[in-house]
């Protein structure tokens, strides 16, 4: 009998197209969705392989706060779980404190099942590069063994930064199951569904006054083939895909790079007033601003991959600026014309240098 893969979180655009995907691979014979509710997107072949037989799909509905996912372990003899219900946001609340349990109190759940069952051989869970923090005393690069200047206090990051302190026991507790973490950059992609896609759909980006932070992104088809990397045994033999990696696209863009591309003007501000906007923005539900969001906006954070690429063989198929580019493909135009905008700042950058040399 083939692989039984589990995915948690598949009513979002992630879980969705992993579960695509993985359906997809030979030598696995039932992919298990597991979430509150069901996937807005239907979870079919994936673009042009419907000629290819898929591995039969199931939709389970589970609170993972619940006890009853160690049942779904069972009943479905899973020996591959994916978590991928870490996220900043969930469809199903609202509430800061209902998105913690779900992100917390439902990850030690699942691994609890995961320590009860023995069958799971294999765990993979999405994490974030959010753990590193983002202040002013940051390295210019993070490696994963690079600790962080200040642990993140609240937010997404912070759940994250949890759930990777109960992923580190589990792995203790069952050498025996071969376990990844995953630390995401920023997601971007045409369907992306994150609080920093929402930040940039702004008609008018608010930005720290006197900071233009260095940012990262991974396109979403290079999340979902790392992922599907991860969930599978190494068929040539190499080394094993366990242990913390972080995931992000070749080079980075400047913020102030990210809103000529997509033609939104920027409006400084001073650091604590950009609390005040972010917490307005909340109120009024046009963008989730977070902590952790605010500190990347005025200090950004950029990571090193060569663990990526060393131990799965793999380079992102998309850079940070291709990636955002594709991103910024599927948005409305903003209020100013990208290229009319690029041109005059590069106009007034050479204006500048031509004045320093001058002097």
């Amino acid at each position: 009998m083939g692989k039984v893969v589990l995915v948690t979180g598949v009513a979002r655009q992630l879980g969705a197209r992993f579960a695509e995907r993985i359906r997809r691979e030979p030598g696995v014979d039932l992919v298990v969705g597991v979430d509150t509710e069901p996937p807005r997107r239907p979870v079919g072949p994936a673009a042009g392989e419907q000629d290819r037989a898929a591995a039969d799909y199931t939709f389970a509905h589970a609170d993972l706060r619940r006890p009853a996912i160690a049942r779904v372990l069972a009943e479905y003899g899973v020996d591959t779980v994916v978590h991928l219900n870490v996220s900043a946001t969930n469809p199903v609340a609202v509430a800061r404190a209902t998105v913690k349990e779900i992100n917390v109190i439902g990850s030690m759940q699942l691994l609890g099942a995961c320590q009860q069952s023995g069958l799971v051989r294999r765990l993979v869970v999405k994490s974030t590069t959010g753990v590193y923090g983002a202040t002013p005393r940051d390295p210019a690069v993070f490696a994963e063994r690079t600790p962080p200047k200040t642990l993140p206090t609240g937010g997404f990051a912070k759940d994250a930064a949890e759930v990777e302190g109960y992923v580190r026991g589990f792995a203790r507790r069952r050498p025996d199951i071969a376990v990844t973490v995953l630390r995401f950059a920023n997601l971007v992609g045409p369907g992306a569904d994150t609080p920093l896609a929402e930040y940039f759909a702004l008609p008018v980006l608010p930005t720290a006054l006197g900071h233009d932070p260095r940012l990262q992104f991974v396109h979403e088809d290079d999340a979902v083939e790392v992922l599907r990397l991860a969930a599978l045994d190494p068929g040539d033999g190499g080394p094993r895909r366990t242990g913390t990696f972080n995931v992000a696209g070749e080079g980075v863009l400047l913020l102030s790079q990210c809103a000529r591309r997509l033609g939104r003007p920027t409006v400084p501000v001073l650091l604590p007033a950009l609390g005040w906007v972010a917490a307005l923005a909340k109120r009024t539900r046009v963008s989730d601003f977070s902590t952790e969001q605010i500190g990347l906006l005025a200090h950004g954070r950029v990571v090193d991959t060569t663990a990526l690429r060393e131990v799965f063989g793999y380079r992102p198929r998309f850079t940070t600026p291709e990636a955002f580019a594709d991103f910024a493909a599927g948005q409305r135009g903003g209020l100013l014309p990208p290229e009319r905008l690029t041109a005059v700042t590069d106009r007034l950058a050479a204006l500048l240098l031509a004045t320093d040399h001058r002097s």
